[in-house]
């Protein structure tokens, strides 16, 4: 993605605010669904209408997509606090496997959305331990615990 779109977009273009968030729509699934599970829609729209609203804040054009992630991870999190569900993760095969995915959701809605979330940023994007301390608000150590409590939980799960 361009940062001129971001700029043009920021700079009140609707068509430039569309194409910046239809090319986000499908990176924010990939992120909003493992987390919110069934209700990962409701979790991208409200991640879409944040950017929407926000994105005149973002200084960094080239910084989009973490900045995206990030919102989109609270969102995430948030709406499945709130439909009070419960998911983590461990090891997850490759996008290719369709029938250990639908394992997998079925796996994850036995883990908080706390966990969920770890397993994401840190199995799914591949970010580091202090990023996906800073993304979800904790400390690194809350995160190392999480994700190794999520790993062992999945595992468990999945082996059930």
């Amino acid at each position: 993605m361009s940062a001129d779109l971001v700029r043009a977009a920021q700079g009140g273009d609707t068509m430039a605010m569309n194409d910046l968030l239809s090319e986000l729509t499908p990176y924010l699934g990939r992120i909003c669904g493992p987390i919110a599970l069934d209700n990962g829609p409701d979790a991208v729209q409200e991640a879409l209408i944040a950017i929407f609203r926000n994105l005149g804040s973002l200084r960094d054009p080239r910084a989009l997509h973490g900045w995206a992630r990030a919102i989109a991870v609270r969102e995430a999190v948030r709406i499945a606090r709130r439909r009070h569900q419960a998911v983590e993760l461990t090891e997850l095969p490759s996008r290719q496997d369709v029938e250990s995915a639908v394992n997998i959701r079925d796996v994850l809605k036995r883990l908080s959305a706390e966990h969920r979330a770890v397993l994401v940023l840190r199995d799914l994007e591949g970010l580091p331990e202090d990023e996906a301390a800073r993304l979800l608000r904790v400390p690194e150590g809350t995160v190392k615990s999480r994700l190794h409590r999520a790993r062992r939980s999945f595992r468990n799960a999945w082996r059930s």
